[in-house]
């Protein structure tokens, strides 16, 4: 969006000098009129094309945390709520911000504000801090007059889903680094321990000595690492760059979401993850008041599984038919019974959000069972890969010794 800088009287005469942006000039005389100034002149400020480093900003992060994100949209809540002016309430948010990127943001809201726009489309001009669900669901309270218990549902919902979020990482934390340790390990025996111990049996045994196959595999395998370690470390490299960037894109997302929802285990906490996202979303923008087709479109994007967000795509266009959510989610596998039948029952009842709130309760419960017996059977098989690996290189190198013994004896 084009930027315009302006100079213009308000009532006392005085001059004011600004900046803003609008789609063209007809916008920021429309935005001037409604703050009571009278425009003098506009002029379209051109960007500069070129590097330009800001180092003020340079090592300070790019987003705003969740938990920040939650604070903020509480203490904005309760202002609007006990019936501070909207404009107002931002502005002393923006003076007591500890987080300079939130600070940032909100600057740029509140020069949006004050030029005439929404506060829903001030923020959508954020997507990397405020997200479809919460721009749309901050649109339709602004539409409704209900600002305040909207934004009561997002902090709510904002902190459910962080909380899962930090329950999935915590599950997943042990696991990676008890494999990192284990391949750290394999490498170190392979490069530096293994070598030693072989040079070591041929001198007691010879270079004709007879070794165990077991150990000359492993001999084999530190040969093939200590000679060509320049080409695998850089090979396991890119292949591990190369597989994350495949996977970022919007085929190779689809194929690892279908992956994960044929592993069984996965399958269960994928499934009851998506669903639990589903719920949640669907339920806090049906109270708000956005339009079915519409919550359908926005939770297509935050349920955070390919097959999930099309099979909500496809339901979408069946509902636009004029057939119920309810009856187009029970002929999709993807779903258990249970959520078509809630939603059965929210349709009848004319109550779907409260219905799916109970959804989403349920299914994260789940998610946090699933979780932790996954974990409990993760960590002993880590454990006994690593004793197996341990155990192979111990029988390695036990055997020739003994073998060695016999012949000395």
């Amino acid at each position: 969006m084009p930027q315009f800088a302006y100079v213009a009287v308000d009532a006392q005469r005085k001059a004011v000098n600004g900046k803003t942006e609008q789609i063209d000039r007809a916008g920021v005389i429309a935005a001037l009129t409604k703050q009571n100034l009278r425009p003098v002149s506009i002029r379209e400020v051109k960007k500069r094309v070129g590097i330009n480093v800001d180092f003020q900003h340079l090592f300070q992060p790019n987003h705003v945390k969740a938990d920040r994100l939650v604070i903020f949209t509480r203490q904005l809540s309760a202002m609007v709520g006990a019936g501070v002016p909207l404009l107002r309430s931002l502005t002393s948010l923006e003076k007591h911000a500890e987080d300079p990127m939130l600070k940032k943001i909100l600057a740029d809201v509140i020069k949006n504000v004050e030029g005439g726009m929404s506060l829903g489309e001030a923020i959508n001009k954020h997507p990397e801090t405020f997200n479809d669900i919460y721009v749309n669901m901050v649109r339709a309270g602004e539409a409704a007059g209900i600002l305040d218990d909207i934004l009561k549902r997002l902090a709510f919902q904002q902190e459910k889903s962080a909380k899962i979020r930090k329950k999935v990482r915590s599950a997943m934390a042990y696991p990676l680094v008890l494999m990192v340790i284990t391949t750290l390990a394999f490498f170190g025996l392979m490069l530096f321990v293994i070598p030693q111990i072989g040079k070591i049996l041929t001198d007691l045994g010879g270079p004709d000595a007879k070794l165990p196959g077991i150990t000359l595999f492993m001999l084999g395998v530190s040969h093939i690492i200590t000679t060509y370690w320049y080409i695998i470390f850089p090979a396991i490299g890119g292949i591990i760059y190369g597989t994350l960037r495949y996977v970022k894109t919007p085929r190779g997302k689809r194929q690892f979401d279908t992956l994960m929802l044929r592993i069984p285990g996965i399958k269960t906490i994928v499934t009851k993850l998506a669903v639990a996202r589903f719920a949640r979303t669907f339920s806090a923008l049906m109270g708000a008041g956005v339009a079915v087709l519409e919550c359908l479109d926005v939770t297509s994007r935050a349920v955070g599984n390919t097959l999930f967000a099309e099979a909500l795509r496809a339901a979408a266009k069946e509902v636009k038919n004029g057939k119920s959510l309810s009856a187009v989610i029970e002929r999709n596998d993807l779903f258990p019974a249970i959520v078509a039948q809630m939603l059965a029952v929210g349709e009848e009842t004319g109550q779907t959000d409260t219905v799916l709130v109970k959804v989403a309760d349920f299914y994260e419960d789940e998610v946090d069972l699933a979780i932790e017996s996954i974990g409990s059977i993760i960590e002993p098989a880590m454990i006994v890969l690593m004793g197996s690996m341990v155990g192979l290189i111990a029988a390695s190198v036990m055997t020739p010794i003994a073998q060695l013994s016999q012949n000395i004896k």
